[in-house]
């Protein structure tokens, strides 16, 4: 398969995942409200710390779900569909042990920390629990789906990925709906539906796989080679996604006993908005992806290292064009839409935002190193900065600051965590660090400084309403897109667009005269 037909593949999946995403994004946005106010706001809290809890083991899950799907896009990659069956078989059986593993920790550490540690009203102990104990039934269906989903990725069928979508929406619309007319403990209820709701899902991926790769028929398989190789590469990534899952979920706990349930119900919001924003970066990714790891095993470094700067650059401009006009204007967006905003919910937003348009720079990178196999160093050095996070929000909030420098202290780490990045990447990969700033930062630098300014002068001209919400929206999308066309594209890149543009256009104009044609002939 040609580079252009590979192109050409990323952006029909990236166009599928899009479509996803804004179903699913739309849908959450409303059911988050919807919840918000039925729960009430320590409800709300209760249900992200006490789910928190049960995410904080899933580090031995997500290391070896990295580790699935690049073993098996890189057997794809080299068409080896023996090995390809072996490597899922294998994933099958670590997750299904990763599985006990996470109900016996859950059901002895998790629940002593439940029970003794957080803070939770004594009148809703016993809900808290029920939550407890249906969380960790749906994480471990969560991690016993990731071998599949791993398949359908590693094969590029995202297409199902926006069926099964619409599926897991209206099954949680209908939850949402159905919350307001029952009168039974409606936490507990909720905790309850939503694990039926993963649980199907899993069901309908499974299918799939069984009916469109024949490499999913799972059969008992064993090998040692297969397994140390897998846990090896798992091993290291366990490190980092230690590191990862204590930046969010750790200091997810940490807030809650500092400062209640309350303060998690705020923070709880402001990643339910930072994971529909962040959805039109990661569905980008997870199109590309599979396109890096398969480049490198096929030793196509060149195309590789285009795909990478390409990825990082585009990935960061989408989340700037959608994430600066809510930065911007947070306040009034949170006062539309939700009725009761949790103190610091705004400055939690505004922060978070800010946090994943530095990561996302990152994602390309990080899966080139996956694709390289050489992770020691990377997850040593990356995961160590990660890991500190924790311990400096905990001695700033012994120090009383408030809450939101967990946030800034995230924002610091990301920028150090970035530069390392480079720094690992660039011998395993043989990416130019200067040709990365040059192709990627710089452009992102003159995007930012100059396209704020308009939108700024915008908002400090009219006063705060929904004419100044409007105002700084437009304002926002055209500067943001104007400069990265103008600043923050290549010849070659801008040639594409217009080409794309005027495709586009001719494409509109044919119709329009083919069916002026028609009515005409009528």
């Amino acid at each position: 398969m040609t580079n252009s037909e590979n192109n050409k593949r990323i952006a029909r999946n990236t166009v599928l995942l899009y479509f996803r995403m804004f179903l699913t994004m739309g849908v959450s946005l409303y059911t988050s409200r919807i919840i918000l106010n039925t729960l009430g706001v320590v409800d709300f809290g209760i249900y992200n710390v006490v789910g928190g809890v049960v995410m904080m083991f899933s580090f031995l899950n997500a290391s070896m779900s990295s580790a699935t799907q690049r073993f098996l896009s890189f057997e794809l990659g080299r068409n080896d569909y023996i090995q390809l069956k072996k490597v899922f078989s294998m994933s099958v059986n670590i997750h299904a042990i990763i599985a006990v593993a996470v109900l016996i920790l859950a059901e002895t550490i998790g629940l002593w920390f439940l029970n003794t540690k957080l803070i939770i009203p004594i009148e809703r102990i016993e809900a808290a629990n029920w939550v407890f104990q249906f969380s960790i039934l749906s994480f471990m269906v969560t991690i016993m789906s990731v071998p599949y989903n791993a398949t359908i990725i590693a094969h590029e069928r995202m297409k199902i990925y926006a069926y099964v979508s619409i599926a897991e929406v209206v099954l949680k619309l209908i939850i949402v709906f159905a919350l307001v007319w029952i009168r039974y403990d409606k936490l507990k209820i909720y905790s309850i539906l939503i694990f039926f709701v993963t649980s199907l899902i899993w069901v309908l991926y499974k299918v799939y796989c069984k009916r469109n790769f024949t490499v999913t028929n799972y059969k008992f398989f064993w090998e040692k080679s297969l397994y140390k190789t897998l846990m090896n590469y798992a091993g290291w990534n366990l490190f980092g996604n230690l590191a990862s899952v204590t930046m969010g979920q750790g200091v997810n706990v940490l807030l809650n006993l500092f400062f209640g349930p309350a303060v998690n119900a705020a923070r709880g919001i402001a990643f339910q908005v930072r994971s529909a924003i962040n959805g039109f970066v990661s569905n980008f990714q997870i199109a590309m992806n599979p396109q890096i790891v398969k480049s490198y095993a096929a030793d196509d470094i060149k195309y590789m290292h285009q795909i990478v700067f390409q990825g990082a650059k585009y990935s960061f401009y989408l989340l700037f064009i959608l994430a600066l006009p809510i930065i911007l204007e947070a306040e009034i967006i949170l006062k539309l839409w939700l009725k009761i905003v949790p103190e610091y919910t705004v400055i939690f937003t505004r922060l978070v935002l800010i946090n994943i348009l530095i990561d996302c720079i990152s994602g390309p990178l990080m899966t080139s190193a996956q694709a390289s196999g050489k992770i020691k160093k990377y997850q040593t050095v990356v995961g160590g900065l990660l890991l500190l996070i924790l311990p400096m929000s905990y001695i700033l909030l012994k120090m009383e600051f408030p809450p939101q420098i967990t946030l800034y202290v995230s924002i610091f780490i990301s920028i150090i965590a970035l530069f390392a990045r480079l720094w690992i990447i660039s011998p395993l990969v043989k990416i130019s660090i200067v040709k990365f700033s040059q192709n990627v930062l710089i452009p992102i630098f003159l995007v930012v400084g100059v396209s704020i300014i308009f939108p700024l002068i915008v908002k400090f001209s009219i006063n705060q309403g929904l004419i100044r919400l409007f105002a700084v929206g437009i304002s926002s999308v055209s500067s943001v897109i104007f400069f990265i066309y103008w600043l923050g594209l290549k010849r070659e890149e801008k040639l594409f667009m217009r080409n794309k543009v005027n495709s586009f256009l001719l494409k509109i104009k044919v119709n329009f005269k083919f069916n002026g044609k028609i009515k005409k002939n009528e």
